[in-house]
């Protein structure tokens, strides 16, 4: 069973940076769309930003140049560079993978804590 594993969440305060790794124990080559969500409470989980094995990339529009998300396909991991952290993106952020045979992954998810 494919297993994803977060870090690199914490407290930071507002103008900050944190980089969140997600550690993928399948191989990422067949992993179709990669991507971050983060569930705040009392909200739905919402897409952060997604990457295809393409290459290409998606950004919610309210972390658009302040986030980026990577892969590393040697090392099976996928980052999210969180930068100019706000209030408001503090969350639990969970790692997801959509494989190519249609199965769907998810990680346990890393608390992210955004301190004025």
């Amino acid at each position: 069973q494919v297993q994803l594993v977060e870090s690199g969440g914490g407290l930071v305060q507002a103008g900050g940076s944190l980089r969140l790794s997600c550690a993928v124990s399948g191989n990422i080559f067949s992993a179709n769309v990669m991507g971050w969500y983060r569930q705040a409470p009392g909200e739905q989980r919402e897409l952060v930003a997604s990457t295809t094995s393409a290459g290409s990339t998606n950004y919610a529009d309210s972390v658009k140049g302040r986030f980026t998300i990577s892969r590393d396909n040697a090392k099976n991991t996928v980052y999210l560079q969180m930068n100019s952290l706000k209030l408001e993106d503090t969350a639990v952020y969970f790692c997801n993978v959509k494989w190519w045979n249609g199965f769907n992954s998810w990680g346990q998810g890393t608390q992210v804590t955004v301190s004025s």
